[in-house]
C-alpha cells in the first residue's frame, strides 16, 4: 500500500519535478546531494579511494558508508512526516544528504571534506530557492501601507501571512497561501502577505519576532474591523511558536474560511461582488511617495 502512495504521489507531481529540471538551484542540488554516490561508483575515480572493506574493492561502499546512508534516510522519513509540499520533501532530502557528504568526504579524505564544505558554503551564499510566482489574489504591504489597507473598511476581513524570503518554510508556504486565496479571495475576505525580514519595524508592533529560534515565521494573523481576532501558530511564555501544521485542511478549520467567506460574498466591495483581481491588475495606482509592493519586489 505504501508504494502504491508512493507510485501515485510521484505522478501526481511529475508535472512539476518536470519543471525542477530546468531550474540551477534544483539541478546543483541534486548534484551536490549525490557527489559521494558519483564519486564512490564512477568508474575511473573510485579506483583511487580508500576503502575499509575486506575484498578491498574501492567502488563500493563499506559497512561505516552504509551505516550513515541508512541514519540519513531515517532523518529524512522523520523529517517529511511533516512536511506539507513537494518542496519541502525536497528541501528536506537535500540538506540532510549534503550534511550526509561532508561527513562521508571528511571521513574519506579530510583535503576532500573541506573542499565539499567550501562548495556548500558557497552554494548556500550565492543560489537560493525559487520563489513562488504563481497565480495569486494576494495584496502585498509595505510598512505604509498595511495600517491603511487593514482599517480602510471595516467590513473586509484580512488574512495577512508575515513571513520572510530567507525562511525555507516560508518558501514552501507560499503556494499553499497563494491556492486559498484563489479559493476564497472575494470582496469581503481579502489576503495579504507582508516581508516581516524587510519590515522589522512592522513585525514588533504586530509582535511577530523574526529571530530563527523563535520559529515564528510564516505567521499567519486574522483581522475583523482592524483588529487582531487570531493567529497562527500562537506563541508561548518564552516567546516560541507552538508547534503547528501549515497545510490547507488545518488553515481551513481554525480560521473558519468555510463560514467566513459564505459570509464574505454578501459584502459589496468596489463595486462588485466578485473576486478582486491580482494585485496590479485593476488596483488604483499609489501615490508616488508610496511606490506599490509587488511580488518581484518581494
Amino acid at each position: 500500500m505504501g508504494l502504491i502512495t508512493g507510485v501515485i504521489a510521484f505522478f501526481y507531481h511529475l508535472p512539476q519535478i518536470y519543471k525542477w529540471l530546468f531550474k540551477p538551484y534544483y539541478i546543483l542540488s541534486i548534484l551536490m546531494s549525490s557527489a559521494f554516490l558519483i564519486l564512490r561508483k564512477c568508474p575511473g575515480l573510485c579506483e583511487n579511494l580508500n576503502t575499509e572493506r575486506e575484498d578491498g574493492n574501492p567502488c563500493d561502499f563499506d559497512w561505516r558508508e552504509v551505516e550513515i546512508l541508512m541514519f540519513l534516510s531515517a532523518i529524512v522519513m522523520m523529517k517529511n512526516r511533516r512536511a506539507i509540499t513537494l518542496e519541502q520533501h525536497a528541501g528536506n532530502l537535500f540538506m540532510f544528504s549534503k550534511v550526509a557528504n561532508v561527513i562521508l568526504f571528511f571521513r574519506l579524505d579530510i583535503r576532500l571534506g573541506i573542499f565539499y564544505f567550501a562548495l556548500c558554503i558557497a552554494f548556500v551564499m550565492t543560489c537560493k530557492p525559487p520563489l513562488y510566482m504563481g497565480p495569486e489574489y494576494i495584496k502585498y504591504f509595505s510598512e505604509k501601507t498595511i495600517d491603511e489597507e487593514l482599517n480602510h473598511d471595516t467590513r473586509v476581513t484580512w488574512i495577512v501571512e508575515f513571513y520572510a524570503n530567507w525562511s525555507p518554510e516560508c518558501q514552501s508556504f507560499a503556494p499553499v497561501f497563494a491556492d486559498l486565496s484563489l479559493k476564497y479571495n472575494c470582496a469581503g475576505l481579502r489576503f495579504g502577505k507582508i516581508d516581516a525580514g524587510r519590515y522589522g519595524e512592522v513585525a514588533q508592533r504586530y509582535k511577530v519576532s523574526t529571530s530563527p529560534l523563535a520559529k515564528q515565521l510564516p505567521t499567519l494573523v486574522l483581522f475583523q474591523s482592524g483588529r487582531e481576532v487570531m493567529r497562527r501558530p500562537m506563541v508561548d511564555n518564552k516567546c516560541r511558536a507552538v508547534s503547528w501544521t501549515f497545510n490547507e485542511e488545518n488553515i481551513i478549520r481554525e480560521f473558519n474560511l468555510n463560514e467566513l467567506f459564505e459570509a464574505s460574498k454578501k459584502i459589496k466591495g468596489r463595486g462588485e461582488n466578485s473576486p478582486l483581481p491580482p494585485e496590479g491588475s485593476e488596483e488604483p495606482q499609489p501615490e508616488p511617495d508610496t511606490p506599490a509592493e509587488s511580488k518581484k519586489d518581494q
